[in-house]
């Protein structure tokens, strides 16, 4: 990608202050933000999500730190995926839950199921602060084409994930649900639903974000394989060896 090339005319970037990375503690961080907002339509967004770009809110970022290429891109071969025997039985027992597809409204039963996942999942890292400002500016802010998926075991809120609809496939924004219910492993069936949700719409791929494999947080991703990594400006196999 080149910001003089269709459709990248009129967007700007410009770069952050460093500040500290979430993933790897002894980093310093600094992004690219792609600018203004209300430019950055569908056809945009699918040529920046190609180029390694991701949507919080309404900022497109990605890692631009200048001694550290450690956040790779990378994204599921819909085509290629078959479920592993873990994942096909993480499949069976979550068959039952009924997902709806809803617009991105603030629903006082989402957050207070965010707040719980954060408060467990995340304690003490910022975002399990996040007041319903914060937690819509994240996830019910958005310029292009997202949708909420609800997930319900019998009439109970289970899970809730967002997503975002690009040229080439779907982008797994963000992910949360019940923490009591961490038997379940319904992070991993929200990424398989997500596969297969690309598949019905025949869509190439999932789109999942950075893979960090000094990360324990994002190390999961290679489960997807085949996974593909933007490594030197091209979409290619990832090996995470």
């Amino acid at each position: 990608m080149h910001p003089t090339e269709p459709p990248f005319q009129r967007i700007q970037f410009y770069l952050t202050a460093h500040y500290a990375c979430s993933y790897l503690s002894e980093q310093r961080a600094r992004s690219q933000v792609a600018t203004p907002t209300h430019l950055i339509d569908g056809h945009a967004y699918s040529a920046l999500i190609r180029a390694g770009f991701r949507r919080s809110g309404q900022f497109t970022y990605r890692p631009h730190c200048e001694q550290c290429r450690a956040c790779v891109p990378v994204r599921v071969d819909v085509a290629q995926f078959a479920p592993n025997r873990t994942q096909r039985r993480c499949l069976k027992r979550n068959g039952g839950l009924d997902a709806r597809f809803l617009p991105l409204d603030f629903k006082e039963e989402h957050y207070a199921l965010y707040r719980r996942y954060l408060g467990h999942r995340h304690a003490g890292g910022g975002m399990d602060r996040d007041g319903p400002e914060q937690y819509t500016q994240f996830l019910l802010s958005s310029n292009v084409d997202t949708v909420m998926v609800e997930f319900r075991d019998r009439g109970s809120l289970a899970m809730i994930s967002v997503v975002d609809q690009i040229d080439d496939g779907l982008s797994a924004v963000y992910t949360f649900f019940d923490p009591e219910r961490a038997q379940d492993s319904l992070g991993v069936y929200g990424v398989l639903w997500q596969i297969e949700l690309a598949r019905r719409l025949e869509l190439p791929y999932l789109y999942l974000g950075y893979w960090i494999a000094a990360s324990r947080k994002m190390a999961y991703k290679t489960q997807y394989a085949p996974l593909e990594g933007l490594i030197d400006g091209r979409w290619q196999p990832l090996d995470p060896a």
